[in-house]
């Protein structure tokens, strides 16, 4: 397993999340799946599997952040405020062809914020941006063998 940069305050909120789903959710599906099954015959009964579906859900939920706060190491704020791109990193990128730049956030997916796409630190762009600055422009590996060519035109906010 990878492991993920995870800012403090993400962290945060993915631990409040799966003690939330742990204690409360366990508990309300666990109620609703009870009263489904007091109206009788299962096999015909959608409650009753709205509330397994929704349990299935809600349990891979949990395993999946689970393996994420396991696999978590801490984001270095500073690194990331710096003038080259690290995890964590908000980036202006421009890539060739293109007149517009579009902004990102180089990290995993549970930091995403509103407005940002996010680009995985692990990815051959991730990979490819991070520790250069500013003007510099960097090329990677797409899918089908493409090689693309992307400026980056700021890092930071």
């Amino acid at each position: 397993m990878t492991e993920t940069g995870l800012s403090q305050a993400t962290r945060d909120r993915l631990q409040a999340e799966l003690d939330d789903l742990t204690t409360r959710g366990r508990i309300e599906v666990a109620n609703r799946i009870e009263a489904a099954r007091a109206l009788g015959d299962l096999s015909e009964n959608g409650d009753y599997h709205a509330a397994k579906d929704d349990q299935g859900k809600m349990e891979a939920r949990v395993r999946q952040l689970q393996s994420i706060l396991k696999n978590a190491v801490p984001v270095d704020e500073t690194a990331a405020a710096g003038e080259s791109v690290a995890t964590g990193s908000v980036v202006s990128l421009r890539f060739e062809g293109d007149d517009d730049p579009e902004v990102y956030l180089v990290g995993s997916i549970e930091e995403r914020r509103p407005g940002l796409s996010v680009v995985s630190p692990n990815s051959p762009l991730g990979q490819a941006l991070l520790g250069h600055c500013a003007g510099d422009t960097v090329e990677y590996q797409a899918p089908r063998d493409t090689t693309l060519k992307v400026e980056i035109v700021k890092v930071g906010e």
